[in-house]
Order: C-alpha cells, then sequence, then structure tokens
C-alpha cells in the first residue's frame, strides 16, 4: 500500500523517461532509416536546393540540434533595472584620464538638459 499523499521512494517511471507508446514509436521512426530530424539536415546540406529552402529546414531543425537560450535578468543588486554609476577616484587617475573624465561628464550633462 503507498503512503498517503505521496509514492513510495524509486517507484515509477524515471523523469523524462518516455512511456511506452513514445519509446516504441521512438524505434519505429529509427527503424525506418531516415528520421525528420536527418531528412531536414539533408534538405540544409543540399547545396542544389534553393537557399529558402536551405534556410527553412536550418530553421525548424535548430531546435532539435541547439539548446534555447535562458532569459537574462538585466536588474542589478538593488532589484532596479538602471547599473549604479561607476565610482571613480579622482587621486589615482592620470591627467588626461581626469580631463577624459571631464568631457565625458559635461557631454553627459548637456544631453541630460537636452542641448
Amino acid at each position: 500500500m503507498t503512503q498517503r499523499g505521496g509514492k513510495r521512494p524509486g517507484a515509477g517511471r524515471k523523469a523524462g523517461a518516455p512511456n511506452k507508446a513514445t519509446a516504441a514509436r521512438q524505434e519505429a521512426v529509427k527503424a525506418s532509416g531516415l528520421t525528420p530530424l536527418d531528412y531536414m539536415l539533408s534538405i540544409m546540406r543540399d547545396e542544389t536546393k534553393a537557399t529558402e529552402d536551405r534556410f527553412e529546414a536550418a530553421k525548424a531543425a535548430a531546435p532539435y540540434v541547439h539548446p534555447k537560450l535562458a532569459s537574462v535578468d538585466h536588474r542589478s543588486s538593488d532589484g532596479s533595472m538602471s547599473p549604479k554609476p561607476a565610482a571613480f577616484d579622482l587621486a589615482t587617475m592620470s591627467d588626461d584620464e581626469i580631463e577624459a573624465y571631464r568631457t565625458l561628464a559635461a557631454a553627459a550633462e548637456r544631453n541630460r538638459k537636452g542641448d
């Protein structure tokens, strides 16, 4: 008898494992000699095909070959969407660096005011 509200530890199909019907279908496709992915890749690699056809085959095959990229959270550590301003220690900067900083700061101020 199983425990109330849960399964026996280790019971059942492992996560991500195909069920019997899915496994049988996958085996039948493999046994046929040419999978849909193989077909799409053959079109993509066939230089005698039109570029548009090759491109469409590449787009269709890509999700099966390359993982999708994860989304990236662009929030800073304080939760805001804007980066914190950089801190500059003028005592450690050269005269050329200070002048470049002043030029950039003046340009930023003009942009802020709309000049």
